[in-house]
């Protein structure tokens, strides 16, 4: 007997062995487009051979004409597949971030209000070729390491986990994969629309650096992206371990922090800052942190978002808090060991 289709087969094993190693629930965000699509019919097929119930969410922007007729078609497609249950959510867009940021912010809001109370993973259909223009954006914004080393197969934000399984796929094989199935592909107007930027940088950015390059452009950014965010990985493995050794009840102590490498140095400060509760920390508030321990020149409390601000006294930076800019440190969790406390009472109180 013939198998299936290989573009089929190649979706059906991208996904078959996050189904059979975790046994939870999950639902598939579907607009109906290739790669969703041909994401929603790979799982309805894994999901009961590996004992794992399976839904799927599609959601209303409300931001083009029929949208909700479109997200209702959607909807019974996927309860053909088999999925259950299928969900219908309205995404509510505002107005920060631009029309692709504010419209992505919603979405993922309302997909994770979804998987809210269900125990379910959210399945997200990006593919290789997401991942490559992923990948130029950051090098282009110059958004930092993180950034060039694009999406991550699983990450957990909040109390939602996603699951992006096709990073290995390309766009044609989805698309190809619905084709084989008969599965009506709803090609959204906006991804050929060159008000975007993902667009242009698709249709023609990425077809250019092809030509240029003689081929292979896609799975060469993503490849990159793949062995950056393993060192990436690394550097925060040996970062978190550092803060662990170094932060003190009052605060973390100058010397042996201005000491360790840049890339290392700044990854324990976002990490000591964002364990105190500090929100939205940019490159330019770690940045003048950084500036108090290797380029000190007697500045003063450096202001952080949310109302808290550090400063630096007796040899250690301090974090003192919203209500007057002053008093006693905000309080970190780090846990105790001996190690951790002969640090801090070597450097407590010395140098300025």
């Amino acid at each position: 007997m013939a198998g299936p289709d290989p573009a089929v087969a190649q979706v059906r094993s991208a996904v078959r062995p996050g189904l059979t190693g975790d046994d939870r629930p999950v639902l598939v965000a579907c607009s109906g487009g290739a790669d969703s699509l041909a994401l929603a019919a790979a799982v309805a097929f894994e999901a009961p051979r590996a004992g794992v119930r399976a839904g799927a969410v599609t959601v209303d922007h409300g931001l083009q004409p029929g949208s909700p007729e479109q997200a209702e078609r959607t909807a019974a497609l996927l309860r053909d597949l088999g999925l259950a249950p299928v969900l219908v959510v309205q995404a509510v867009v505002g107005a920060d971030g631009g029309p692709e940021g504010a419209a992505r912010a919603a979405r993922y809001a309302a997909l994770s209000g979804a998987a809210a109370g269900r125990g379910a993973r959210m399945v997200l259909g990006h593919t290789l070729d997401d991942q490559a223009e992923t990948v130029l954006l950051g090098l282009g914004r110059g958004s930092g390491p993180r950034s060039v080393a694009g999406m991550v197969e699983h990450r957990r934000t909040g109390s939602t986990d996603w699951w992006r399984p096709l990073l290995g796929v390309r766009r044609a094989t989805t698309r190809a994969a619905c084709a084989a199935q008969g599965l009506p592909v709803w090609d959204d107007p906006w991804n050929d629309d060159p008000a975007y930027t993902r667009v242009r940088l698709r249709t023609e950015v990425l077809p250019l650096l092809e030509q240029v390059l003689g081929g292979g452009v896609a799975p060469a950014l993503a490849r990159t992206a793949a062995l950056l965010r393993a060192d990436l990985d690394a550097l925060d493995d040996l970062a978190t371990g550092r803060l662990a050794a170094l932060s003190c009840d009052d605060g973390l102590p100058v010397a042996p922090v201005a000491e360790l490498p840049a890339a290392l140095r700044t990854r324990v400060l976002r990490g000591w800052l964002r364990d105190a509760g500090i929100p939205d920390l940019q490159a330019v508030h770690l940045d003048a942190v950084d500036a108090l321990l290797v380029r000190w020149r007697g500045q003063g409390r450096v202001d952080l978002p949310g109302g808290a601000g550090v400063v630096r006294a007796s040899g250690t930076l301090k974090l003192v808090p919203v209500r007057d800019g002053g008093g006693p440190p905000l309080h970190h969790t780090t846990a105790r060991s001996p190690t951790r406390e002969r640090v801090c009472d070597q450097f407590r109180g010395t140098g300025p």
